[in-house]
């Protein structure tokens, strides 16, 4: 993300420079964190995002009070993340006029602030909670980057690699032709951190956007294992079975837990699901993993799954029984 970052702002400046070289006040001007050098240039992200520890990152972080305290940060905006109520299917009008608030207020922000030149969002925010917002928002999402002009960057740091069941979260958004993202940025399931562009967001000198280990050729032959293995056993068609039976075997032990459990929601097995507060989440993990079930939090109050590509239906039954156990022995001793 910090490397889509410098990408972006890169990419602005020498669109403005219309081809010409930085000039000499420029090139001084930089090396003393001073404009025009120095553009004050800024990236929106969305509340309850999580962008990375990184300097640059941790100010479109907003997931953890944690990881921001006693850090400078720079002055960039932030945008609403819609706030769905679930069942979907009972609250569609809602959602609806959350989404439409958030796209509302996003385009305002843009419209104000012509330094915002790029923004940068999650498919699911993962760490923030496993917030989803729905296909039809992340299209008019993209629409209104595309009519003022900024950047979009998705992160699929958390969502890459096949867990999803696409290789990309973002597929499912069915984004019309042309409207595809500028950046995709990745890690985690890809072995490597890196990201793909639009060929206009490749700088034209070397060494601008670079680090020590650029294209670790080690990972990338992991990489080229791990390629090859969703290919070889059809991993994104078994994320999408397991994940369909994942949710709703979830969603039945929803019904029945005496409302422990709320909000079950999920994109391939990227399934999650609330708790009433944190105290009785952490007590129910601590349940889960005495049963060897691993599974983390995330957010004030859920509980999220993030199996293993070949986790199948019969990983997902056992620890399904595991859940309802757990549910079960903690409604017996209230």
């Amino acid at each position: 993300n910090e490397n889509a970052f410098k990408a972006i702002f890169i990419q602005h400046q020498e669109v403005k420079r219309a081809g010409a070289a930085a000039t000499q006040e420029e090139l001084d001007s930089c090396m003393i964190n001073q404009a025009p050098g120095t553009p004050a240039l800024k990236m929106l992200s969305f509340h309850g995002s999580f962008h990375g520890r990184l300097f640059g990152c941790l100010s479109t972080t907003h997931s953890k009070a944690l990881h921001k305290l006693d850090i400078p940060a720079f002055d960039w905006p932030t945008a609403p993340f819609p706030e769905l109520k679930y069942p979907l299917e009972e609250y569609e009008a809602e959602n609806q006029a959350e989404e439409q608030r958030c796209l509302s207020v996003v385009d305002a922000m843009l419209a104000e602030d012509p330094t915002v030149v790029g923004m940068i969002v999650e498919p699911i925010q993962a760490e923030g909670g496993d917030r989803h917002a729905s296909p039809w928002f992340f299209r008019e999402l993209r629409a209104v980057s595309l009519r003022r002009e900024v950047k979009f960057i998705v992160d699929e740091v958390q969502t890459g690699g096949g867990a999803a069941g696409t290789m990309w979260a973002h597929e499912a958004w069915g984004l019309p032709e042309g409207h595809h993202p500028d950046v995709v940025t990745f890690s985690k399931k890809m072995q490597i951190a890196g990201y793909y562009c639009t060929s206009g967001l490749i700088p034209s000198a070397s060494y601008r956007v670079f680090n020590t280990w650029m294209g670790d050729p080690v990972r990338l032959l992991q990489l080229g294992a791990v390629l090859d293995c969703i290919k070889q056993y059809n991993l994104l068609e078994n994320a999408k079975i397991t994940g369909e039976y994942l949710l709703k075997g979830v969603q039945q032990i929803q019904k029945i837990s005496e409302g422990l459990l709320s909000n079950a929601r999920g994109v391939g097995t990227l399934v999650a699901f609330d708790a009433p507060n944190s105290k009785i989440r952490d007590a129910l993990i601590a349940d889960l993993r005495l049963r060897g079930i691993d599974i983390p939090p995330c957010g004030d109050r859920t509980i999220r799954c993030r199996p293993g590509l070949f986790f199948g239906p019969s990983h997902a039954s056992t620890f399904l029984q595991s859940l309802q156990d757990t549910v079960k022995a903690y409604n017996l001793s209230k």
